[in-house]
């Protein structure tokens, strides 16, 4: 049984695959397919269903919960939910901290800066372009 660092690099893996990496039986991922709506398989055009690495690392995740750290299905998912609507770190940037906010503006008012100079260089060279024409 692989673990979850050890997965193999391949884009799609077949259920049968996916088990034997996990050590689930095949019903049970099926079953968590149900249960957990993160889980979404590929299908082919015979219906095999195709996972791809992240669905396997999703499903290490949720193993370790059940069977590791004692969460129910209920609560597994619920986790599960919570940690997907939850904002990335580098997102968690509050404009009343004085400090971020004078650093944004600063920016901006050099922003605007390098906006008005290249404004200028475009007008003169398009005035020189003009002037060399006649």
């Amino acid at each position: 049984m692989a673990t979850e660092k050890s997965i193999p690099d391949k884009m799609y893996f077949k259920i049968s695959e996916v088990s034997k990496l996990t050590g689930l039986e095949p019903y049970i991922l099926r079953y968590w397919e149900t249960e957990f709506k993160m889980i979404k398989p590929m299908r082919t055009k015979t219906n095999q269903r195709l996972y791809r690495k992240k669905d396997l690392e999703l499903i290490f995740r949720i193993k370790q919960m059940l069977y590791e750290e004692g969460f129910t299905i209920s609560g597994t998912r619920k986790k599960l939910e919570k940690e997907s609507t939850k904002e990335p770190e580098q997102l968690r940037l509050t404009l009343e901290d004085k400090h971020y906010l004078s650093l944004l503006i600063k920016v901006k008012k050099e922003l605007k800066a390098l906006r008005a100079f290249f404004a200028v260089g475009s007008q003169e060279a398009g005035r020189n372009g003009k002037n060399q024409g006649r």
